[in-house]
């Protein structure tokens, strides 16, 4: 061999198995987006389909809730006793399932209950799926978060966009989800992740010590009132404009260019000013602008300006998630999927009580959307209140 000549070295085994395990997170974090949309983009073919009337609309919201709350309440325990990767297997899966399942529903009913496997799967995943960012970088968690969570609003923006150029065809789209759920699952499967903390990391003794913090509470409470207006967007957005007039074709247009673009965009940028920033301020911030864009959002019945309106509400709602999540991954080092599953069951217990409270003031009529959506942007602010509560509680972990 020439003595110039150099060896060709190996891809090094650490650096394929970090970058099989951002793709992995990356695709989680996309098929939860793409779920999340999922009901709103579907409403109105469901609608026409089984003839449901808003009560109805909301009472699949709220299935959907019940299996958020459920798989949320017993995944946290699960991923750090047994580890992310059968956390991600298994939610994926029972999404899989759900979604080839749905064209075929029968009716109302059993729409509903395949809605309630889709929360299942979905608040599994959304929890090992967030919990697996420590392993790709346990700095800057909020920062990273927010990274990730460009591609929840990327799976945002191509339900309603696909469902848009399917028109008369949105249940195909079920199918198009499901095989991208099925790739994921193969990614995940093939990944290696941390091994499980098992006794040795966390015990479940010490649920008592979690659960003894006042800043679980205000977290809780917080994420509560957060995921019940991003729901509420995702879920009921797309009725509320057709009941105003706009288009479905356009109203779906308006929540995938409009509230998922700003979703992405905004966090994107989060993730640079998180770096700065005390994610506590960020979160006050971003819920007064929450207040000030979502009214604006049922201002108005002109399509354009209800895409621009919609924009910069996604823009004011993209850090909140992902950053209440760093947030709780800061101030519990131990028992960190526990403590994120807590929080995340609350945000999902916002979806049970929000939307029968949507469905029962909208009524059968479906232009009174624009009245109870305003339960939004009044917990907003009641989120600025709680994100001053939360800073001096959080100041010591930053």
């Amino acid at each position: 061999m020439s003595k110039s000549a150099k060896p060709v070295q190996a891809a090094s085994p650490v650096k394929t198995a970090s970058t099989l395990l951002i793709a992995a997170a990356i695709l989680a974090i996309l098929v939860y987006g793409m779920i999340a949309a999922m009901l709103g983009t579907l409403l109105p073919a469901l609608g026409a389909k089984f003839m449901l009337n808003p009560e109805q609309n909301a009472s699949i919201a709220f299935w959907q809730g019940i299996g958020l709350v459920i798989a949320s309440l017993a995944v946290g325990p699960l991923v750090d006793i047994k580890g992310k990767k059968l956390g991600l297997l298994l939610g994926l899966g029972l999404i899989a399932i759900s979604l080839f399942l749905l064209p075929t529903a029968s009716g109302y009913e059993m729409s509903r209950a395949l809605f309630l496997l889709v929360g299942l799967g979905g608040g599994i995943v959304v929890t090992a799926a967030n919990a697996l960012v420590g392993d790709i970088s346990d700095t800057k968690r909020s920062s990273m978060l927010n990274l990730l969570n460009i591609f929840f609003g990327l799976g945002g923006i191509l339900t309603p966009f696909i469902g848009s150029m399917l028109g008369g065809s949105a249940f195909i789209l079920c199918y198009v989800i499901a095989a991208l759920t099925v790739v994921t699952w193969i990614v995940n499967a093939i990944t290696p992740m941390a091994p499980p903390a098992g006794e040795v990391a966390f015990k479940l003794s010490e649920m008592g010590s979690i659960l003894s913090r006042p800043v679980l509470y205000v977290l809780a409470a917080f994420l509560l009132l957060y995921v019940a207006a991003e729901v509420g967007v995702w879920n009921f957005l797309v009725v509320h404009l057709v009941a105003q007039g706009i288009p479905t074709e356009s109203a779906q247009s308006i929540l995938a260019w409009g509230f998922a673009l700003g979703l992405m965009i905004g966090r994107l940028i989060a993730s640079r000013i998180l770096m700065k920033i005390n994610p506590v301020t960020v979160l006050a911030g971003a819920s007064v602008l929450m207040a000030i864009t979502l009214y604006l959002v049922l201002q108005t019945a002109d399509p354009t300006m209800a895409a621009v309106c919609v924009f910069f509400a996604g823009l004011s709602m993209a850090p909140v998630f992902p950053t209440s999540l760093g947030v709780t991954g800061d101030c519990f080092r131990r028992g960190t999927a526990t403590a994120m599953g807590i929080v995340i069951t609350a945000g999902w217990v916002g979806i049970l009580v929000s939307s029968p409270i949507i469905g029962a003031i909208a009524g059968t009529d479906a232009t009174q959307y624009k009245t109870a959506l305003l339960i939004l942007p009044a917990g907003a602010v009641i989120m600025f209140l709680l994100a001053l509560a939360l800073k001096p509680m959080a100041s010591k972990h930053f």
